[in-house]
């Protein structure tokens, strides 16, 4: 997350026509606008290697992989977020072609400006979605992946894989090598 771009609180409508006419991207959380932080070539590259992967292993089902241009609405946190990564298997969301609202899957790359809030308040306002199965978090610098999948009692567990070991996204049923995942990722 960036800094406050704008001093005055917005609505969720005017957020919504305010950014369509600025050059760079804003989240919205509830009537707070914040400007995104350009991102480091490793970020893009690890981010593009997950969305890839889904993309292809996912080509030719009703799901539909989205990169970090495509805005999420969180409407229990009368919030828009731009996740890294996405997936969405929704009829609704197929049916938008600018924001979409029941992912099936979340992924985001850590930053270390953005790793205590994408573990926390982020994931806290993503838990609301319930569509959501698996919140995926991409640390670039230990190589590391944490999955958060939701249990069939409604509980958030952690998954985590260690440097080297294959990311197993349940949800979608895919097996993400860590040489795939972290393929032309330079070391830290």
């Amino acid at each position: 997350m960036g800094r406050a771009a704008q001093p005055t609180a917005f609505t969720a409508v005017d957020y919504l026509a305010w950014e369509a006419l600025q050059p760079e991207r804003h989240e919205f959380l509830d009537g707070e606008v914040f400007a995104m932080a350009g991102a480091e070539d490793r970020h893009v590259t690890a981010a593009m290697n997950m969305a890839f992967a889904l993309r292809q292993h996912l080509s030719g089902s009703a799901c539909r992989t989205y990169m970090s241009d495509m805005r999420l609405h969180v409407a229990a946190a009368n919030s828009y977020f731009y996740p890294d990564v996405l997936v969405t298997c929704s009829a609704q969301d197929h049916g938008s072609a600018m924001v979409k609202t029941e992912p099936k899957l979340i992924a985001e790359v850590l930053s270390p400006a953005t790793a205590a809030y994408d573990r926390g308040l982020k994931f806290g306002h993503y838990r609301s979605l319930a569509s959501l199965q698996e919140y995926v978090l991409i640390d670039l610098d230990t190589r590391a992946t944490d999955c958060y999948r939701k249990g069939a009692d409604g509980l958030w567990v952690l998954h985590p894989f260690a440097r080297g070991e294959a990311v197993v996204l349940a949800c979608v049923a895919l097996e993400l090598t860590a040489a795939q995942l972290f393929a032309e990722v330079a070391e830290a």
